[in-house]
């Protein structure tokens, strides 16, 4: 019965999928990478949602929860105000400018040696971290709910290899062959689906602790475990309350606001106002994160008695002695929905960067959109290769998967970040400045982490180093300024009238958000 509804609702996605993107025109680069720049308010938040819950957020954060409790809930309620901050600041100027990829606005701002950096940094950042951990956690998640291992004869490890190479090879056939509007429309089904199948965890989790009562089981659980349930993160913790201050701002203000992967479902808007909505709707959606992505990993700890080796495997084992038979096959197909829809993001995202900045650029200037498209396939296939060839050397990792993609993103979401700041609130830093930044950034951070290792929280290493990043760039500038001031041109692609509703919703967001924080403090 699950292997069959397992079966049953990845095929009806796909045929829906299928059928939405039947007209959209693939051959060219807007239809491919950007879905024809027809997406609305629904689809947007839907696939931002479902791009960002994914397994190494799902059975990552609830791995660190086990292992820490509340604490790790800082990065939803920073995500949530960095929507809210790319749907004011960012966005509108990214549709100004009409671009398709993070590095195409910079180089408008500082030149092409930048936006080829950047976009180099993007694409070892997905093939190195990004793609194997989701991949990694994927594959996790599914051998453990469905004994995987056992069913195959296989010792765990070995049988890691089989299915992250069967994840791998469906996910790379979505994404490089079907382009972004079937990335998106798969992305948004999903998203209902996780949010639904999800919360059942916890629910489920409550009342077998609580002996069929959801509150008598929260009562049980605050009882037993009431340090875990204090969200302000001590010297120890994996997330110290300090680090809401630092790392964690630039983590999600990144993540949310320039990652390629992410950003790239708002560039495919149709307006503006669709853009924004799509944001702030996934913005006020994200405040019910913790329930899905911490308080299981908690229930878990109580559960087993805090006795699992490797944190990872906390959430696909609640999700095993919780959930009930029936509900396994549906909730393992919205989980691989969920996998696959990071593995697309990022995949997708990749053969955009590499097609229309690398390939065109460098290799084929006078491509035709259909050459374009073409190589940027090519290359995604690499790229999927070599990332699940990567992916099962993850297994057992130190500190949890969720936190060594944070660690391993801090290479490149500080200079990507600070660049795309200061150009948007400085028209005379100079593109050498930018270039002199991010080498001194990715530098500084690598060998400090992985060769220093000082006594302090990594995330506190990027809020330190994002300064200087920034410092350097407005010191480097006065020497080599630019020649002219930016101007930012508008290439009238879409309509960039903001939502009328923007402020208020905008404004609400932020205020319930930081009122849930300072009521779990």
């Amino acid at each position: 019965m699950g292997i069959l509804s397992f079966v049953a609702f990845t095929l009806f996605v796909a045929v829906i999928a299928w059928w939405s993107t039947r007209k959209t025109d693939e051959k060219s680069s807007d239809g491919y990478f950007l879905g024809g720049r027809s997406l609305t308010g629904p689809v947007i938040a839907g696939s931002l949602l479902l791009t960002n819950l994914s397994t190494e957020q799902i059975v990552g954060m609830n791995g660190v929860s086990f292992r820490d409790g509340l604490p790790i809930m800082a990065y939803e309620v920073v995500a949530a105000i960095a929507m809210v901050f790319t749907a004011f600041v960012l966005l509108p100027r990214y549709l100004k400018s009409g671009i398709a990829t993070i590095p195409q606005f910079l180089e408008k701002r500082y030149g092409k040696s930048t936006k080829t950096i950047v976009s180099l940094l993007f694409l070892l950042g997905y093939a190195i971290s990004m793609l194997p951990t989701v991949l990694y956690s994927g594959a996790l998640a599914i051998n453990t709910m469905f004994d995987i291992p056992q069913a195959l004869g296989m010792e765990p490890e070995p049988a890691l290899w089989v299915t992250v190479w069967a994840i791998g090879i469906i996910g790379s056939i979505y994404a490089i062959f079907g382009g972004l509007k079937a990335v998106a429309v798969s992305d948004s089904i999903n998203a209902v689906g996780l949010l639904i199948g999800g919360s059942l965890i916890p629910i489920f989790g409550l009342m077998k602790i609580g002996d069929g009562n959801i509150l008598t089981g929260l009562q049980k659980l605050t009882t037993a475990l009431p340090e875990k349930f204090d969200i302000i993160g001590g010297p120890d913790s994996d997330v110290p309350f300090w680090t809401l201050f630092t790392g964690m701002i630039i983590v999600n203000f990144y993540y949310w606001g320039t990652n390629q992967a992410i950003i790239q479902r708002a560039l495919g808007a149709k307006n503006l106002k669709e853009g924004q909505k799509g944001l702030l709707l996934a913005a006020f959606i994200k405040i019910l994160g913790p329930f899905i992505v911490v308080l299981p990993g908690i229930i878990a700890f109580y559960i087993f008695n805090g006795d699992i080796a490797n944190a990872d495997e906390a959430y696909p084992m609640v999700v095993k002695a919780v959930l009930p038979v029936s509900f396994i096959g549906f909730f393992a197909a919205v989980l691989f929905g969920a996998i696959l829809s990071s593995f697309n993001s990022a995949l997708n995202s990749s053969v955009t960067l590499f097609g229309l900045d690398f390939y065109k650029e460098y290799f084929n200037y006078n491509a035709s959109e259909k050459q374009i498209v073409r190589a940027g396939k090519t290359f995604g296939i690499v790229l999927a290769l070599f990332s699940m060839a990567i992916a099962p050397l993850l297994y057992g990792v130190e500190g949890g998967i969720f936190t060594y993609l944070q660690e391993l993103n801090g290479t490149h979401s500080v200079p990507i970040l600070a660049i795309i700041l200061v150009g948007v609130f400085s028209k005379k830093v100079s593109g050498k400045a930018a270039n002199i930044a991010i080498l001194f950034s990715v530098v500084t951070y690598l060998i400090t982490l992985y060769v220093i290792k000082p006594d302090i929280s990594f995330l506190h290493l990027m809020g330190i180093l994002f300064v200087l990043t920034v410092i350097i760039m407005f010191v480097v500038s006065k020497f080599a300024p630019r020649e002219t001031e930016y101007v930012q041109e508008y290439t009238k692609q879409v309509d960039i009238t903001s939502w009328k509703y923007l402020k208020p919703v905008g404004y609400t967001i932020v205020a319930i958000v930081v009122g849930v924080y300072i009521y779990l403090s």
